[in-house]
């Protein structure tokens, strides 16, 4: 754990925030990784800056967990206080100081970028430039327009698994059999293509067909029946065969969209349906839709390798020039305390029995077969962070 966090979580690039949550000079938050806290500032209209949410005197947090708006960022231990660039602004009693307060007493500043609508930092000061670590997700990702996307949902929960683990059930289908089985009836796990990048990894997982492993091949399920009225056809009217349901979602789903005034002429048809499931290492998943997007932040725990934070937030695109959705409160749980859908559910309810299971003398390490290339590929990535590639 104490490897991991050093030689990889303070080399990496990882999501701080929406930069819709601070449009104004003078508006932050903070955000948490770890053992250390974060604080994001827009410093101008076209400044982000980050610091670590620390006072250099005494060491308290400058920032509770929260947003809000500052002309200045005062400790109020002993009221130290900071300009927005984090430079020095007042010490009080600075005379008594008999060694003196150096002028570059200053909140300790990190890296820090914005890509796609989020605020990104990075612990390490000689860190590769974002545009880099990205490496080609931009080229992907972009064209679904994430900085003109709105947060709908945003909830932490506290998971009794290592963040790892969690990571891992999201980068396969295999356990979709096993775990949901309901998806059986909407969704194709099997014919799933995967692509490795450098450090990033993605799958595209067909919608609106059948699994090859459900038994009934002709019957339009209740699951297809209802994309088809999320699309806007009346499964009554439909005399198609289940193949033909996400041909027919995609033609509905691409006209319905561009008629509220929403340009999905970027996309191609199947990603009028499917999910396209991006992983940005080392703790982002995007579960990719033509309107929206579901996100995973996966952090780990500041000091218990079995707990881990669960942030999801769902993204909803709007037409340009529409009233954007009030932002929902940032709300805490922990496990099991309440429900985020039947099948985040079924994953949580799982996931403390895989930690406890690999926790086990009996359990000799991942055995992974090659629609779990993905999880080999992550772990991979981490260990040429803490050992190197050429160990």
């Amino acid at each position: 754990m104490e490897l991991e966090w050093e030689r990889m979580w303070t080399k990496v690039w990882n999501v701080a925030g929406r930069e819709q949550d601070i449009p104004n000079v003078g508006d932050y938050f903070t955000t948490e990784l770890g053992p250390e806290s974060f604080l994001i500032v827009r410093e101008a209209e076209d400044k982000v800056r980050a610091f670590y949410n620390v006072c250099p005197h005494r060491g308290n947090q400058i920032r509770n967990p929260g947003m809000g708006h500052a002309e200045s960022f005062q400790c109020a231990y002993h009221f130290f206080e900071f300009n927005l660039d984090g430079s020095k602004k007042f010490v009080p009693d600075e005379d008594t100081f008999t060694q003196g307060v150096p002028q570059e007493t200053a909140l300790v500043e990190v890296p820090c970028d914005t890509w796609a609508g989020w605020v990104w930092f990075n612990m390490n000061p000689d860190a590769e430039p974002l545009e880099e670590f990205l490496g080609v997700l931009p080229e992907h990702i972009d064209p679904y327009h994430f900085e003109k996307m709105y947060i709908v949902q945003d909830k932490t929960i506290e998971w009794d698994t290592n963040w790892k683990a969690s990571v891992d059930a999201f980068n396969e289908v295999y356990h979709v059999q096993g775990i949901h089985p309901q998806l059986l009836e909407s969704l194709d796990d099997i014919h799933v293509q995967i692509d490795l990048y450098d450090r990033h990894n993605r799958y595209l997982v067909p919608f609106g067909l059948l699994s090859p492993r459900y038994p009934n091949k002709d019957e339009i399920t209740d699951a297809l029946q209802g994309m088809l009225v999320r699309a806007g056809i009346d499964p009554d009217e439909f005399d198609g065969a289940p193949e033909e349901v996400r041909t027919m979602m995609q033609t509905a789903a691409r006209e319905s969209t561009e008629a509220r005034g929403i340009d999905v002429s970027e996309l191609n048809d199947d990603q009028m349906t499917d999910d396209y499931h991006y992983y940005i290492f080392p703790s982002i998943t995007l579960n990719t839709h033509h309107t929206g997007v579901m996100v995973f932040r996966q952090r780990p725990h500041a000091t218990d390798p079995n707990k881990m934070y669960f942030d999801l937030q769902n993204y909803t695109r709007i037409p340009d020039g529409a009233d954007p959705p009030p932002r929902p409160a940032h709300t805490t749980y922990k496990h099991g305390e309440i429900s985020i859908g039947l099948v985040l559910d079924q994953d949580s309810y799982n996931l403390p029995r895989v930690q406890k299971g690999m926790n086990s003398r009996a359990y000799k390490g991942l055995l992974i077969n090659y629609r779990e290339r993905r999880i080999r590929h992550m772990h991979k990535t981490i260990d040429d962070y803490i050992y190197g590639p050429d160990r």
